[in-house]
């Protein structure tokens, strides 16, 4: 994680977190398990006829559940693992995201690794003498999460040969793209806000890294203890070296605010080792470029598969083309503007989606064609303020 992330980034990295489904569940298991064995010393809970005879015999089974579930495991890893590299090499390195944040893959992991520690716990507790009491509701419990489990791999093998098919690949970049989009039309200002002015201090970044998340609220809260104003210099997934402006601050009235210390700020914009989804919309257009550029490619020459991504890319485009071309930003009461950061432009996205594919594409009609036709489409629904950066590039791409 990096050492410069908003508060709301931290957060939403531990929820798309590959590790986090596994490890409730695990938790839990042991939490389960704890909890039956000590149930079970005050009650009496005959289940005869499927559970083993003793001690020797509940341990024979507790044993072969732990031994199945750690194969079990390795299996599911391996599989990911392999599907990851397939994903990595045949699509781009990018679309890896879209499998470690799948749920099905980490419910399923975690189910495994959760029926393993529960069935180590309950042989843990289990008598030595064959006098004891067996843990019948626990031995119960260990079945029930076998027969679980081998649920959860029947329908991971067929999840995982599903998601590996490029169309639903292109489709979830799609959806998630086309969630940041919503999120960020949710957070859009009333009007054009002013610019605040002239600049009095300039704050570096701490370190290099692509710009993943900005906390508007949180530096707007800074700015009104500094009685200032604060924009924010890059946009979401630019790249920022060490010392290079971050921030500006803006005085708001006569008076000079008080000058800001870079650690207090720091929180509020996030950088990231890579790109991430979330206010970095540009980041889906740009897998799905990636994704038919490789497809376009002496080496794969898959057609069908580029044309598809610039098909998902038109969707994500027109929807863009009607947003007007205005930063975020904060304001108090009386409409003084305390945080603001530039969104990405819209011919910076455009540039992304078309001009690498164009020219990958230069020597097939039908995505040269397809393209032609998206821009024709996008002159008909973009907003005046952009139409000059579509009707550039429709004039280059037709004679």
């Amino acid at each position: 994680m990096s050492r410069t992330q908003t508060r709301s980034s931290r957060l939403a990295s531990v929820r798309s977190s590959f590790w986090l489904i596994p490890a409730v569940f695990a938790v839990s298991a042991v939490l389960l398990a704890v909890g039956l064995s000590v149930l079970e010393l005050r009650l009496v809970l005959p289940i005869g006829g499927i559970l083993p005879s003793g001690p020797a015999g509940a341990r024979s089974l507790l044993s072969s559940i732990i031994t199945a579930m750690i194969s079990f495991t390795a299996l599911v890893f391996s599989i990911t693992v392999v599907a990851l590299q397939l994903a990595s090499s045949q699509y781009s390195p990018r679309v890896l995201r879209t499998f470690l944040q799948d749920r099905v893959i980490q419910i399923t992991l975690g189910t495994f690794v959760a029926t393993f520690l529960f069935a180590m716990v309950v042989l843990a507790a289990l008598p030595d003498r064959a006098a004891g009491r067996l843990p019948e509701l626990s031995l119960a419990a260990s079945m029930a999460l076998v027969l679980c489990s081998t649920a959860v791999f029947i329908y991971y093998l067929h999840h995982i040969t599903t998601v590996m098919r490029v169309s639903h690949i292109i489709a979830s970049i799609g959806v998630q793209t086309r969630r940041c989009l919503d999120a960020d039309r949710s957070s859009d200002d009333d009007g054009e806000p002013e610019h605040p002015g002239r600049i009095c201090q300039v704050i570096g970044a701490l370190g290099p890294g692509m710009i993943d998340d900005v906390d508007l609220d949180l530096l707007a809260e800074i700015a009104r203890r500094h009685r200032c104003a604060i924009s924010v210099v890059p946009g979401p997934g630019d790249f920022v070296a060490e010392g290079t402006p971050l921030l500006h601050v803006h005085p708001v009235d006569d008076r000079p605010p008080t000058p800001l210390d870079p650690n207090d700020t720091v929180q509020a914009v996030s950088i990231s080792v890579e790109r991430t989804p979330g206010q970095d919309i540009g980041f889906g257009l740009r897998q799905l470029a990636d994704i038919a550029e490789r497809a376009l490619s002496p080496g794969i020459n898959d057609v069908t598969t580029a044309q598809r991504a610039v098909q998902e890319m038109h969707d994500l485009l027109r929807r863009l083309a009607v947003r007007p071309r205005r930063p975020r930003a904060v304001r108090d009461d009386d409409g003084t503007v305390r945080a603001m950061a530039r969104r990405q432009s819209f011919d910076s996205l455009l540039a992304v989606a078309v001009d690498d594919v164009a020219y990958a594409g230069r020597d097939q009609p039908r995505i040269t064609q397809a393209l032609v036709e998206m821009l024709r489409d996008l002159t008909t629904v973009a907003l005046p303020e952009h139409l000059p950066a579509v009707r550039r590039r429709l004039a280059e791409m037709t004679p």
